[in-house]
């Protein structure tokens, strides 16, 4: 049913025929003040129907403010519809502050619902391995829960233990360091306060059994994680893991450079299927192609399985590896059968 019309029956409905032509003049004046109209039928933003949205009602906010954020991140269509149905449902007095969660495309009447009955007291969340701090930051701002510029400000410079080097070519202290988990937390937590339950985790996982045997391979943690962070991104399936972690670890023990792909991806505003050749002489100490040794730090936040698969590298001798579009790579010892492989699977 058109909008309008299910507004304008309700006024009816409510107050009978004779204030209809004033509701439908002041449902255009809003039209116009507000800045957006329900004769249109506005799209949906490109969001999954089951994610979780979370919109901090402040003191002070009016139905029109609400329904602006609301339709900012895609909950409801219109925020003139929300505005005129919170006017004439009497739920605009009943709105109480705090955090709640919603899913894109609700019902507006659900929306309004939720809204004049409470807050809810905790904040849901998952972050996948291997997600930047780019593109947590994103995630976390789309759902409501941080300021996704504040949470980037805060990561530059976050350096809550000790192996976290503090080193100024990295672009973010936080970079590596962020664990990958489904998190809930309180509805009051801070940025700095999730940020450093993450950080918290992985320092949790990270047992003193794996700390001792990184010692023995002469990994610091943050090299351990650094490493980690570019087996995550070169590898889609778990057998090439520890594979892969075998290769950069044989180039680093002979000072070949690691020609990591994925770290110059972490160097782009968007990936590429393939990298160029012009990319592979771009200026930055992220450049595994002219720098030898690790990057800078780590290019990602991986899981524990490319942790595990550093500190337990597969048995192999391999020197290079390609992958083809289905994202399985193969190996070779000489750079001449590395070249056979790229011409048999690009």
């Amino acid at each position: 049913m058109n909008p309008l019309l299910d507004i304008i029956g309700q006024w009816r409905e409510k107050y009978g025929a004779k204030p209809l032509i004033a509701a439908v003049i002041l449902l255009f004046v809003a039209s116009v003040i507000l800045g957006n109209t329900i004769f249109s039928s506005l799209t949906k933003k490109d969001l999954p129907p089951d994610m979780t949205i979370y919109v901090k009602v402040t003191p002070g906010m009016n139905a029109s403010d609400i329904g602006t954020v609301l339709a900012q991140h895609g909950i409801i269509d219109s925020r003139l519809t929300f505005w005129a149905k919170a006017k004439l449902s009497g739920n605009e007095s009943k709105f109480k502050t705090g955090n709640y969660a919603f899913t894109p495309g609700m019902d507006i009447d659900e929306v309004l619902q939720k809204l004049a009955e409470g807050t809810i007291d905790y904040f849901k969340f998952t972050i996948p391995e291997g997600f930047s701090v780019k593109d947590i930051a994103v995630r976390l701002g789309k759902e409501g829960i941080v300021d996704e510029k504040k949470f980037l400000s805060l990561a530059e410079n976050y350096y809550p233990y000790s192996y976290i080097d503090e080193n100024d070519d990295a672009f973010f202290g936080a970079e590596g360091f962020l664990f990958p988990d489904t998190y809930v937390v309180d509805t009051d937590a801070k940025t700095e306060d999730i940020m450093a339950v993450m950080a918290q985790n992985l320092d949790n996982r990270l047992t003193a059994d794996m700390r001792d045997k990184a010692a023995d391979m002469n990994l610091s943690i943050y090299e351990l994680i650094t490493l980690a962070s570019l087996v995550e991104k070169e590898a889609r399936y778990d057998e090439d893991r520890p594979i892969i972690a075998q290769v950069f670890l044989k180039r680093l023990e002979i000072n070949m450079p690691l020609q990591s792909d994925a770290t110059l991806q972490y160097l782009m505003d968007a990936p590429k299927e393939d990298v160029s050749i012009a990319d592979t002489k771009i200026t930055s100490p992220y450049n595994t192609y002219q720098n030898a040794g690790l990057p800078p730090g780590p290019i990602a936040n991986p899981g524990m399985a490319a942790i595990e698969a550093v500190l337990n590298p597969a048995d192999t001798d391999y020197l290079y590896f390609v992958a083809d579009r289905d994202g399985h790579n193969h190996y070779a010892y000489t750079y001449d059968e590395h070249l056979a492989l790229v011409d048999e699977v690009r």
